[in-house]
Parts: structure tokens; C-alpha cells; sequence
């Protein structure tokens, strides 16, 4: 056994130990009155992030893009999006960020492009321009692939050609097969590392492979078409490359959206022998409640924590694992996994804190969760931002699939304008002196960064007490209670090193038996293991 191994075998990196925080930064702080969140703003209010004790921010898209799908269609990837700011800007953001002790990764979104980049400018101009083979053409309709926003992949151009996008129609995808596509990627990666970024999140990166046989979706992914697109032939071979090519030169973070990979498919992805990708966000957590046809569904504890024992017993000493329960893409974690109400809020963001820094792999926070905040309830299509939603709006409401109703039931529970609302800095919103580029939570004058201060001082506890247990970073993992519907008990173990973490998943009191006599780490009201509304407590066992 080295210093670079865990009692446990896991071998020691600085992203393992990391604790990440992501910045949306439309909707982080606006500094000059525009009313969108900029990167100057994120330099006034870095210190907050930094008091969190947080490691790592993960910044989202800050590219030159004409906003089709707000910032993930990127039109340059070399130009900050002028509402964002400066290139000037990024570098003293970056320089800040380093001398707050921290590291920076960036959005990596290079499935697709906006179709104002100059490539598909030049591509679509005719069937012989050089740059007609960086993208996805037919001369007809060669399946009945759907986006994933809604509608079919395929658009027909100008000339009567189709391409293939993915996503949005203004998000055309690229042709990792061409050599010249690849290597243009590889580029503009060094571009960014060289400039001192230490890593990358890579947007949908498994769907750069497709298959072009073009064969139809089967009958049974038809209403998930993301577990086809993750699966093209030469995925692996290109991810491959690409850590030969650029990743292997750099010491970096590298963590790939793996939306559509199964459990099973991990490995192939993360297994530090294959040398591609560090880490993925598997999405079976954040899946608990949905159905087979994406909208919401209850969803139970047991349910939730066997997601966890899946993950832990799939993936070995080889493969290291994430914790998430919410990014730009999903509703705000409090009302998704929590009590929102107001006599439970603030308990339930104080045990989800305490799940996802003490549970096993590289933890994510996005930006206001430390502060408590909540979904919004929507009631009228106007009011939401988000191109998927809208779309969905025109396929079941203005068709007659479903009701009015029953979309805002749904919507407000699932959407991800949820978690896209600017964040209300103080009760009067403190956000901007503007006018929002997208309307703050009405709740803001009771929800805000003042407000949840006891919920901040929680996380940058947890922080740094995950910062000095390596337990709690390489523990092994043991669900003790798997089958009780309130109570979420497990152990984390590292030699001799142990803790065990018990919440209370509940509005209503719950009775639990401790397998062994603790020693807590904290301070309870209370001998009794009974354990109160949405109660979270760690213990040392002794």
C-alpha cells in the first residue's frame, strides 16, 4: 500500500476529494444592471462561494451563442457571450477563482453547435463546401430519430437537404467522424486548459457517435431516445483519443453528462484503465421520479436508496462515482426531494446538505441550494423560459393530449426553469438593479441568500468535516436499512475510520434502531434514536 492508495484500494486524486459548486451565471449576479448575471458579478460575490470551503466551480456556458438553448448552442467558442462579458473578464475571473485557492472547469459542449457557428455557416451553403462534412447531411429523411426537446431530429434546409440535430434545430450536430471535426474540438480544448481552466463537465459528450445506418428508434426507447443516441459505435474510440490527444497533457477534472448510459455501460466510460473520462453523472437518481414517458411520477425511499446500492456494487476500486440531486437541469432540490413548506424547508435542505456530502463520490452543489430555495409555481406558458417546456406545451396542450392543468401539475414538479430563476441575493431580490432577464421566485422576499444563512453555515460545516474525514471521501458504502420508507442509514468506512449517517426522510417522527452504541458528532437535543421531522445526524461509531 502507497500514499497514493486508500486502505481500500481507491487511488488518491484531487478531484475524487473535491466538492464542486456550479455557477449558472445568467442568473448568478448581475453587476452592471443589464439584468443578466455576468462574470464580473460572480467576482463580486465569489467570496460566498468561497466560504462555502468549496473546491471546485463548475461554470456553464459563458460562450458567444445566439441563446437558443440558453448558451448551449454556441456560435464561438474562443469569444465570451458579450452579455457575459470580456475575455478580459473570464481571465481575471479565472485568476480570482486561483487565488481564492480554487479550480475552474467550463462547459464542454461539443455534441453540437449553433447553427451561426461559422462551420455550419459555411456547411449549409452547398453539398461541396469544405465544411459540408464537419455536420450530418441526407438527401432525404433517413429516420424517425426525435430530438430530445420534442419533434423529429431531422430539419430540412434550405437547399433540401436534412441535417441531423439531436436537440434544437438552431443545434446542429456535429460529424465526430471527420477527422477535421475531431481535431478542431482537440483545439479548442488546449485553447481553454492553456489558458489555466483545470478541467471540463462535457455536455451529452456520449452522444458524439451515431450510427449511420440510421436504423428507426425501437418501439420500446421511442419515449427515451437518449438510451439509443449514447450508444454509437465509436464513442469509446473517439473519448480515447481525446485523452490521448489533450486530457492526458493536463492534470484536470474531467465529468461527462452521461445521459442515456446505463449502469452497466459506466465502466466503459470511467474505468481509469480505459483512460477517458475521469467521471459521468449517472441519472438514475434524479430518474426516481419519472416514469417510462419522462413526466413525474411518487417515487418512494427505498426506491431512491437502492439507486445508490446498485451504483456502489457495479462500479469498482477503478471507477469513481458522482453525487448529485440538482443542476440547470432539474427542479430545485429542496421541493424534489424535500419539504418545502415553510415549517419544513429549511430542515429538509439541511438533511439533503448532509446526504450529499456524506454519501459516497465526487459531490456537486448547484448554486442556490445553500441557500434553501424552491420550486416556483408556474400558471400560465408565458411565464416559463425554457425551450423544452414550451415545446412540450405545443405537443400536449395545444394538440389536446392534455390538459391545461395537468401540464402545470406536471411542469411544476419537473421543469428546469425552476432552478434557472435568478438567485434573490436579499428580500427585495438584490439580484440586479435592472429589469431580470427571467422574472425571481415570487417567495423570494421570504427565501433568499439572508434568509438561509443557517442553511450556508450547514454546507460549509459539512465541507469541511468531509474535508478532514477521508472516510467520508473514499469510505466504503453500506445502505443498513434499505427497506425503511423514512429512515436512510448508512455506513461509511475507511479502516479503522467510520461514520454512520442516519435522516430522517419525513414531515412525521421515526423510530430507528441503532446497530451499534455511537458516538455523535454534533449536537442532539435528545438521547433517544428517535428521530425527528427531516432530522440528520452523523455519528462516529465507538
Amino acid at each position: 500500500m502507497t500514499d497514493d492508495v486508500t486502505p481500500n484500494g481507491y487511488a488518491k486524486r484531487w478531484w475524487k476529494a473535491a466538492v464542486v459548486y456550479q455557477v449558472y451565471p445568467r442568473s448568478f449576479y448581475d453587476s452592471n444592471g443589464d439584468g443578466i448575471g455576468d462574470l464580473r458579478g460572480i467576482i463580486e460575490k465569489l467570496d460566498h462561494i468561497k466560504g462555502l470551503g468549496v473546491d471546485v466551480i463548475w461554470l456553464s456556458p459563458h460562450f458567444d451563442s445566439p441563446n437558443a438553448d440558453n448558451g448551449y448552442d454556441i456560435r464561438d467558442y474562443r469569444k465570451v457571450g458579450a452579455e457575459f462579458g470580456t475575455m478580459q473578464d473570464f481571465d481575471d475571473l479565472l485568476a480570482a477563482i486561483k487565488a481564492a485557492g480554487m479550480k475552474l472547469i467550463i462547459d464542454l459542449v461539443v455534441n453540437h453547435t449553433s447553427d451561426e457557428h461559422q462551420w455550419f455557416v459555411e456547411s449549409r451553403t452547398s453539398r461541396d463546401n469544405p465544411k459540408r462534412d464537419y455536420y450530418i447531411w441526407s438527401d432525404h429523411k433517413p429516420n424517425d430519430w426525435t430530438s430530445i426537446f420534442g419533434g423529429p431530429a431531422w430539419t430540412k434546409d434550405a437547399s433540401g437537404d436534412w441535417y441531423l440535430h439531436l436537440f434544437d434545430p438552431k443545434q446542429p450536430d456535429l460529424n465526430w467522424d471527420n477527422p477535421a471535426v475531431r481535431e478542431g474540438v482537440y483545439d479548442l480544448m488546449r485553447f481553454w486548459l492553456d489558458k489555466g481552466v483545470d478541467g471540463f463537465r462535457m455536455d451529452v459528450i456520449p452522444f458524439i457517435s451515431k450510427d449511420k445506418a440510421f436504423p428507426n428508434l425501437p418501439d420500446d426507447l421511442r419515449a427515451k431516445p437518449q438510451y439509443v443516441y449514447a450508444n454509437g459505435p465509436k464513442v469509446h474510440d473517439y473519448l480515447h483519443e481525446m485523452n490521448r490527444e489533450v486530457l492526458s497533457q493536463y492534470d484536470v477534472m474531467t465529468v461527462g453528462e452521461a445521459f442515456g448510459v446505463t449502469l452497466e455501460d459506466t465502466p466503459k466510460l470511467i474505468d481509469e484503465r480505459r483512460q477517458e473520462l475521469n467521471m459521468i453523472f449517472q441519472f438514475a437518481a434524479v430518474e426516481v421520479d419519472r416514469g417510462p414517458d419522462g413526466r413525474w411520477k411518487p417515487w418512494t425511499l427505498p426506491e431512491f436508496k437502492a439507486v445508490f446500492t446498485r451504483q456502489d456494487k457495479a462500479l469498482d476500486r477503478h471507477c469513481w462515482p458522482t453525487f448529485f440531486l440538482s443542476n440547470h437541469d432539474n427542479p430545485r432540490i429542496v421541493s424534489r426531494f424535500g419539504d418545502d413548506s415553510p415549517q419544513w424547508r429549511e430542515k429538509s435542505a439541511m438533511l439533503l446538505a448532509t446526504l450529499t456530502l456524506t454519501m459516497k463520490g465526487t459531490p456537486f452543489i448547484y448554486q442556490g441550494d445553500e441557500m434553501g430555495l424552491t420550486n416556483r409555481k408556474f400558471t400560465d406558458i408565458a411565464q416559463f423560459n425554457d425551450l423544452w417546456t414550451k415545446n412540450a406545451w405545443e405537443e400536449e396542450v395545444v394538440s389536446g393530449q392534455w390538459s391545461t392543468e395537468a401540464f402545470f401539475a406536471n411542469q411544476n414538479r419537473v421543469s428546469r426553469d425552476h432552478a434557472r430563476m435568478p438567485l434573490p441575493w436579499t428580500p427585495e431580490g438584490g439580484f440586479t438593479t435592472g429589469t431580470p432577464w427571467f422574472a425571481l421566485n415570487p417567495n423570494h422576499g421570504a427565501i433568499n441568500a439572508e434568509s438561509g444563512r443557517a442553511i450556508y453555515d450547514h454546507y460549509a460545516r459539512l465541507i469541511a468535516l468531509r474535508h478532514a474525514e477521508p472516510a467520508l471521501v473514499y469510505g466504503d458504502y453500506e445502505d443498513i436499512a434499505p427497506d425503511h420508507p423514512q429512515i436512510f442509514a448508512y455506513r461509511r468506512t475507511l479502516g479503522e475510520s467510520a461514520f454512520l449517517v442516519v435522516l430522517n426522510f419525513s414531515s412525521q417522527p421515526a423510530a430507528f434502531a441503532l446497530p451499534e452504541t455511537p458516538v455523535r458528532l454534533g449536537n442532539y437535543d435528545s438521547t433517544s434514536t428517535d428521530l425527528r421531522a427531516w432530522e440528520a445526524r452523523i455519528y462516529r461509531p465507538g
